[in-house]
C-alpha cells in the first residue's frame, strides 16, 4: 500500500473504496482477485475504522477459520491480505463531493483536495466517518494551520512537537501516549485533562508517572475556554477553567487533540443515492445502489434481514466485486477459486498449487 499526494486534477481509478474498516478492507481484496485495482478514502489518519480506533485490544469471536482475535489483530491479518493489490491510500480525508458524470464515471473530491474520476465507487463507511471530536472553544477555527492537530500519528505528533512547548489535550490512551512520544522532541511537555485520571494500559500510566515525577511531563487540569493568538494567528496560549472554577492562562506553541472520534453521516445523505433511515438502500444480488456503479456494502446499507456483522459484511463485499467486474467487463464471468486458478494465484503473487 502507499498513499498518493492530493492533486486537483482528477486521477483515473478503476475502483475507490469509501471507508477503510475489515469491511473496506475485503471490498479491496475481492476487487483485487477480480483485477480491479483500488483506492481506498478514510477520514482517519490510518486504516482500520472503528475496530483500530474504538476497540482495538477487544477480542471478536465470529471471524470465520479465526476462534478469537483482536479488533487491530483483524485489521493486520486484513492488511496482508490486501497487501499483493498495494491500493493507494487517501488517508486523513473525507469524499465531501461525489457525483455522476455523463460518460458513466463517478468524480469524487475530497476535503484535502484529492480528486478521483472513477470506473466504480464502493461505499463502505459504516454508520458514517469516523472523525476526531473538535475542540469547542471561541477562536479554534481561526488558528494557523500546523498549530492545532487531531489524533495525529506518533511520527507527525513527534515531527510538529520538536523544540515547542506543547499541550496533548485527552484523558485516554492515544493522549497519553502522545505525551510519551513528544518528551524528548519538544521544548515543553503538558498533559491537559479535565480531571487527574486517565484511561491508559498499566505501563504507559507508570511512564507517565514516572516523567511526572522528573518534571519532564506536566500534567493540568482544567477546561479550554478560548485561545490567544498574535495579530498573524500564531498560537500564544489557552484559556483555562480551573477546578476551582478559575480562569487560567497556558503558553504554548502546539497544541495536540486526543478527544476521541464519533460518526457522522456526513455528506453521504446530499449524494443523490436512495436511502432508508440514514443508510443506502441496495440491490441485495449485487449490492448496486440506486446510482449505476456505485455499491454499498457493511453498516452503511440495509435491506430485508439486515445484519450488522463484520462476516455479513465480507459476503457483501464479495458480491459487490463479482457484480462490478461483470459489468465492467459486459457479460458474465466463470467463477474462479484461489485454489486452483493460476490467474488468481498470479493476482496474489503466489506459486500456483501442485
Amino acid at each position: 500500500m502507499h498513499p498518493s499526494p492530493s492533486s486537483p486534477t482528477p486521477q483515473a481509478a478503476d475502483a475507490v473504496v469509501i471507508g477503510a474498516g475489515p469491511v473496506g478492507l475485503f471490498q479491496v481484496f475481492q476487487l483485487g482477485l477480480q483485477g480491479i485495482a483500488a483506492h481506498l478514502v478514510d477520514a482517519l489518519p490510518h486504516v482500520g475504522g472503528q475496530c483500530a480506533e474504538l476497540y482495538p485490544d477487544k477480542p471478536i469471536y465470529d471471524i470465520p477459520g479465526i476462534p478469537v482475535c483482536t479488533g487491530q489483530g483483524l485489521v493486520e491479518l486484513l492488511q496482508r491480505q490486501i497487501a499483493p493489490f498495494a491500493p493507494t491510500l487517501h488517508l486523513g480525508q473525507q469524499v465531501h463531493a461525489l457525483a455522476a458524470q455523463a460518460d458513466g464515471r463517478i468524480l469524487l473530491t475530497t476535503t484535502a483536495g484529492t480528486a478521483l474520476l472513477a470506473r466504480s465507487v464502493f461505499i463502505a463507511a459504516g454508520v458514517g466517518a469516523f472523525v476526531p471530536r473538535a475542540i469547542k472553544a471561541e477562536g479554534v477555527e481561526a488558528l494557523a494551520p500546523g498549530q492545532l492537530l487531531y489524533h495525529p500519528d506518533a511520527a507527525t505528533a513527534t515531527r510538529a512537537a520538536t523544540g515547542k512547548r506543547v499541550v496533548v489535550h485527552g484523558g485516554d490512551e492515544a493522549a497519553v501516549q502522545a505525551a510519551l512520544d513528544c518528551v524528548d522532541a519538544a521544548a515543553q511537555v503538558l498533559l491537559l485533562h479535565r480531571r487527574d485520571a486517565f484511561q491508559a494500559a498499566p505501563a504507559l500510566l507508570a511512564q507517565l508517572q514516572a516523567l511526572r515525577e522528573a518534571g519532564r511531563i506536566q500534567v493540568v487540569i482544567g477546561q479550554i475556554t478560548g485561545v490567544e493568538t498574535a495579530p498573524d494567528g500564531t498560537l500564544q496560549a489557552l484559556a483555562l477553567l480551573d477546578p476551582q472554577g478559575e480562569p487560567q492562562r497556558q503558553p504554548l506553541d502546539l497544541l495536540l487533540a486526543y478527544l476521541g472520534i464519533s460518526p457522522r453521516l456526513g455528506p453521504i445523505a446530499d449524494w443523490g443515492l436512495a436511502m432508508d433511515r440514514k443508510q443506502l438502500t441496495v440491490d441485495t444480488a449485487t449490492f448496486a445502489t440506486s446510482v449505476p456503479g456505485i455499491y454499498a456494502v457493511g453498516d452503511i446499507n440495509t435491506y430485508p434481514g439486515k445484519r450488522k456483522l463484520i462476516l455479513c459484511g465480507f459476503h457483501e463485499a464479495t458480491l459487490a466485486a463479482f457484480a462490478e467486474a461483470e459489468r465492467q467487463a459486459g457479460h458474465k464471468l466463470p467463477l474462479e477459486y484461489t485454489t486452483s486458478s493460476e490467474r488468481l494465484q498470479a493476482r496474489l503473487g503466489v506459486a500456483p498449487a501442485r
